[in-house]
């Protein structure tokens, strides 16, 4: 069973990362900032101009340690990772049920399933913690006009139904997401990607930037090919799977996490930044704010819905990644999907 090991951000830019002995180094201004052993890591994330040595890119494969390379703002540029440890045969399935109309079909649904459900379980709690009870209304009221697509979703037998059914309950969605946050600075008016043109839409960005890493990681450490998926259509550069592996994740790991930060007031407007280009980006101590508590996130515990088991939200994807190769090989008549409790 894989471990919980932390992710090591790097944010500051000018850095350089170099091999310490079986440890990385991270230097800025010729001067020693950080001394990490790869032991205790499952991958690192550079943000904007983080240089490295190959010695470390080496060693990191060697250690089955990815490097992320992100944009200064979390759009995700390219990865460097080591030799899969998955046998090939496990691949080799992947693709054939890829090819197979049926078969992508079944899984497609399945994980949709559980992100309308972790969708409705978002708004439903949020209504029963709301104060205000104009507010809960209106958040009971949007998951209620989600429950006929859940029945449809079921029902579907082809990816292009779930693809359609799936952008039907993220429209319905966010049209109701303004209502979780108690901060008019952070009212969502659509969902907007590729640049984000709001504060709300550019933290969520950031936060699914961080979740595709860790979605890619889960793919690559059980052998499945994290570009092959089954919901999301193959594109170059495009980890499909991954994509897919996210979406049940979404909002239980993303949304909710950006909600309390609006509402603790962890985060305000001050912390965003708008281009001349129009687009809204983070300042890099709001930026380190989210980092740090997407990772104690991660570290929180939570008893798996199919395993019976106790783990952590952070460990969670991993085990989903898992689940799907035994439903690949033929282990699973079905894949179990994570509802969220």
């Amino acid at each position: 069973m894989k471990r919980h090991l932390n992710t090591l951000f790097v944010t500051t830019e000018g850095s350089y990362l170099a091999k310490d002995g079986a440890a990385v180094q991270v230097r800025f201004e010729k001067k020693t900032i950080l001394r990490v052993p790869l032991h205790n890591l499952d991958g690192i994330v550079c943000f904007g101009r983080v240089g490295f040595s190959s010695q470390l890119a080496a060693a990191c494969a060697e250690s089955g340690v990815s490097i992320s390379l992100m944009s200064p703002y979390g759009r995700f540029r390219a990865a460097v990772v080591g030799f899969s440890p998955g046998n090939v045969l496990l691949r080799r399935q992947q693709y054939r049920v890829a090819d197979d109309p049926a078969a992508t079909g079944k899984i497609a649904r399945n994980m949709i399933v559980g992100k309308i459900a972790n969708t409705r379980s978002v708004l439903l709690r949020a209504a029963r913690d709301s104060k205000h009870e104009e507010r809960s209304e209106r958040l009971k009221a949007a998951a209620e006009k989600m429950a006929p697509l859940l029945s449809l979703v079921r029902k579907a037998t082809d990816v292009d139904s779930v693809r359609g059914y799936e952008g039907e309950s993220a429209s319905r969605y966010f049209s109701a997401f303004s209502d979780l946050t108690s901060d008019p600075d952070f009212e969502m008016k659509g969902r907007s990607r590729r640049p984000p043109t709001d504060r709300i839409n550019a933290l969520l960005s950031f936060l699914y930037a961080m979740l595709s890493h860790d979605a890619r990681s889960a793919c690559e450490a059980c052998g499945l090919d994290s570009a092959v998926g089954f919901l999301h259509r193959d594109r170059p550069g495009r980890p499909g799977c991954a994509l897919d592996l996210m979406e049940e994740f979404r909002p239980v790991l993303a949304d909710r996490l950006a909600v309390s930060l609006i509402n603790r007031r962890q985060i305000n407007a001050k912390g965003f930044e708008v281009t001349s280009a129009g687009a809204v980006r983070m300042n890099d101590k709001t930026r380190k704010t989210v980092l740090a508590a997407y990772q104690q996130r991660k570290q929180d515990e939570i008893e798996h819905p199919f395993l019976g088991e106790k783990t952590t939200m952070g460990l969670l994807i991993h085990l989903q990644a898992r689940l799907l190769a035994r439903h690949l090989r033929g282990d699973l008549d079905e894949y179990p999907v994570f509802i969220w409790k």
